[in-house]
């Protein structure tokens, strides 16, 4: 296995090649664009052997890509922030299709005013689509993630999104362990190649239909969904046993000990893992629990684990605002916790528009939080602020 140092976007690059992609289309917009711009350079050397094809715009892509998919190839997309915006009619038809896609949002704020800073709500946007959602902390995770992703589509016939920080992960060079195309292999089958309409077969696809047939289909879509958990973990067995290193849809840290656990997403749970020692000077007890795996999410286990005796707080880590309610992942773990027996409080440390946390700002979060001072009536603690 061969150690590289690549940033981000190389990284989702080389996974893509890895995976023998048949079809790739997309447009690019910062902090995505050289992740596409590698592709390719790839394909324009020979060393990419599938079709990239450049479109005027993020809603062109996905449509092409639909039409790919209907043919049977693997296809792959990626954007960020209103690029994914201008695609979201689009998320639901091809949710709807079952449709086997792999895309790579690359977070950024949402405008305006007009910010290149690093922020969720782009894909969380889009949490309703019903495409299945990871959040990468690493460079490394990046191209295990996508390669993953890949897999379970063709298996779950639901498409999925592959997010991870703009510019933190991006453009941030880390040494990873690149995987062999046997390993590749070893762990996604070739393309199926078997497409869902023909000549042979004529069909009406997606018709308009009653109540009745789209309620079903709804209901089908979530419970299939909802049901995947057990299938991930097994999957993430296997990834673990030909690539020798472990894929979990949740990473827990000092939980056991755990007063207080801060739940994060994406690269600040790096951060947060990184100063746990610092935090926990002078017998403090805190913990982390990091949400990877998002749509579907694992309740029933995040609800298991944060409902342990010793617990008494979750500091949720937000870089995101739903406007008038809060951070979207305070807003989930608050609404799954009420069906536990959590009997503590849920705060929240929220950093929307691109606030960077540091040691020191987590540090005085925290403390405020020890120290009784809330945020007022929403337990939201801003970081700008801090």
């Amino acid at each position: 296995m061969e150690h590289k140092l690549l940033n981000g976007n190389q990284a989702a690059a080389l996974a893509v090649k890895l995976a023998r992609v048949q079809i790739v289309c997309a447009y690019p917009i910062t902090p995505q664009t050289s992740l596409v711009e590698n592709i390719a350079e790839m394909w324009s050397r020979g060393q990419f052997p599938g079709e990239y094809v450049s479109v005027e715009s993020e809603y062109s892509a996905l449509s092409y890509l639909i039409g790919a998919g209907y043919a049977g190839a693997r296809t792959f997309t990626a954007t960020s922030c209103q690029g994914l915006a201008y695609m979201h009619e689009l998320l639901h038809w091809s949710a709807g299709a079952r449709l086997p896609m792999v895309m790579v949002n690359v977070n950024r704020t949402m405008g305006a005013p007009w910010s290149l800073e690093t922020d969720q709500l782009d894909s969380l946007s889009q949490r309703d689509t019903g495409w299945m959602q990871f959040y990468c902390a690493d460079v490394q995770e990046i191209i295990d993630t996508v390669l993953f992703a890949f897999c379970l589509v063709e298996e779950a016939k639901i498409p999925c999104m592959v997010s991870y920080d703009g510019f933190i992960l991006s453009h941030t060079y880390e040494a990873v362990k690149l995987p062999t195309q046997e390993q590749v292999d070893a762990f996604l089958p070739l393309p199926p190649g078997e497409p869902l309409v023909a000549p042979s077969r004529p069909e009406t696809i997606q018709p308009v239909c009653d109540w009745k047939v789209m309620s079903r289909a709804v209901q089908s879509r979530h419970r299939e969904m909802s049901a995947l958990f057990p299938f991930i973990r097994e999957m993430g067995k296997r990834f673990q046993q030909i690539f020798e290193r472990p894929f979990s849809p949740l990473e827990a840290v000092d939980l056991h000990e755990a007063e207080t656990v801060i739940v994060a997403a994406g690269a600040v749970s790096q951060t947060v893992k990184s100063v746990l020692p610092f935090l926990n000077q002078n017998g403090s007890r805190k913990g982390l629990l990091r949400l990877f795996l998002f749509r579907p999410l694992p309740q029933q286990e995040i609800a298991g684990m944060l409902s342990a005796a010793g617990i008494k707080k979750v500091v949720v880590i937000d870089r995101n605002l739903s406007s008038g309610t809060g951070g979207i992942f305070a807003q989930e773990l608050r609404a799954l916790l009420q069906k536990s027996s959590f009997g503590g409080r849920v705060y929240e440390l929220n950093l929307a528009g691109g606030v960077d946390l540091t040691k020191e700002m987590l540090a005085r979060g925290l403390a405020k939080i020890e120290n009784g001072a809330d945020a007022g009536e929403e337990e939201i603690i801003w970081g700008v602020d801090l």
